[in-house]
């Protein structure tokens, strides 16, 4: 005769138990896992940084060793300005985005005397330049995609056609965007599902919705632009303050500390983000964060040499405090005891330099122009130790 085996259940202490292990299991795994996902994502910013590193160094080995540049070498010649340029020299290159599907060539046109046959105005000539501090002719800043900033300039394009040719040949390519950077990704979705050169915005086609990555300014113009010399704060920024030349884009050979000078970087803060706001509420229209808006921020970043680091901004400006201490002493910086960076910039609220819009009073009370407006430019350092 079979006897049937006596099934006991569970009683309620051991379901308890059996819960709360798997309570703690999870409690250990999620942040662990929160964690490889994050670093997996930054893994991903950095492989699009060696993709563009891989450009930028072949530009250069065909451009006599120097930095992308956008404006007419000979531009100082009329001290920047666009009308004289364009009336008085030459008509310069255009800053092309590329073609679209039906053949059209989209790009920021400049017309006048020299180029009777272009539809544009001389307001384009800001995307001409390394950075300006006013606004381009076209578009306007009212859609949080199109700019980060007030501050418009070519450091913004690294996408457009004279630099995307060394990289994909479109305006609109997954490289140009972190992967964090969901803004930016959702925003120009419509670009990389298109198979032209540019796609213009379906819903406005004024609007651009600007790479993650920038080059820093600093590298595209002459040093003494941004010379440790320089105590007239309204004029940092602008190369026609250093002569015919100040346009010039430098050979990167120039550079002193290499492993030190950012060639480009993420714009945007985010790394470490927590649980700070998707955008930045400090403004009428709400933008994303800019990498210099949080203390804690930490941009992947690309070096002159070569190397890729993530850089903390609350160590670049520790090492900027440090280097202004050390030059405080000194009779040539003694006015503006400067550190790595320039401060006192005319870039207004909203723009990179200017306290007032940081989501933490350590980085409002500091104003970070960490990599944009170094001091000596390309000859400068950003930070003062490599893998910091």
């Amino acid at each position: 005769m079979k006897t049937s085996a006596i099934r006991r259940a569970f009683t309620i202490i051991e379901l308890l138990v059996v819960v709360s292990i798997i309570a703690l299991l999870l409690a250990i795994l999620v942040p662990s896992l929160g964690r490889a996902r994050d670093a997996a994502l930054i893994t991903q910013s950095i492989g699009n940084l060696n993709t563009l590193k891989a450009a930028n160094f072949t530009y250069a080995a065909d451009w006599a060793d120097r930095h992308f540049t956008a404006m007419p070498d000979d531009a100082g010649l009329v001290g920047g300005n666009c009308t004289a340029y364009v009336s008085q020299v030459a008509c310069p290159s255009q800053q092309l985005l590329g073609f679209d599907t039906n053949g059209g060539l989209w790009g920021y046109w400049i017309a006048g005397a020299l180029c009777p046959n272009n539809v544009g105005q001389c307001g384009n000539w800001a995307v001409l330049q390394p950075i300006t501090f006013t606004a381009p002719g076209s578009g306007g800043t009212g859609n949080p995609n199109q700019c980060y900033s007030n501050c418009y300039g070519a450091y913004q394009m690294p996408n457009t056609k004279a630099f995307n040719a060394y990289v994909a040949n479109r305006f609109y390519d997954k490289v140009y965007y972190a992967p964090k950077d969901v803004v930016g990704m959702l925003a120009c979705e419509f670009g990389f599902q298109n198979e032209g050169e540019y796609t213009p915005n379906p819903t406005n086609p004024q609007y651009l919705t600007f790479p993650t990555y920038i080059w820093s300014p600093a590298n595209m113009v002459a040093p003494g632009v941004l010379s440790s010399k320089q105590t007239n704060s309204a004029s940092w920024g602008q190369p026609n303050q250093a002569g015919p030349g100040g346009f010039r884009s430098p050979p990167f050979g120039l550079a002193v500390t290499p492993e030190l000078k950012v060639l480009m970087m993420e714009k945007l803060w985010l790394q470490n983000r927590g649980k700070a706001p998707a955008l930045n509420g400090n403004f009428a229209t709400p933008r994303s964060w800019l990498f210099n808006e949080a203390y804690n921020s930490a941009p992947a970043s690309l070096f002159l040499d070569g190397h890729t680091q993530v850089c903390a901004m609350n160590t670049a400006v520790n090492d900027d405090s440090r280097t202004a201490a050390q030059n405080a002493g000194n009779s040539a910086f003694a006015q503006q005891a400067k550190g790595l960076w320039h401060k006192g910039t005319p870039c207004g609220q909203g723009g990179w330099f200017t306290a007032g819009a940081g989501y933490d009073a350590l980085i409002d009370m500091r104003p970070t122009s960490f990599a944009i407006l170094t001091v000596d430019g390309i000859m400068g350092k950003d930070i003062l130790k490599a893998g910091n």
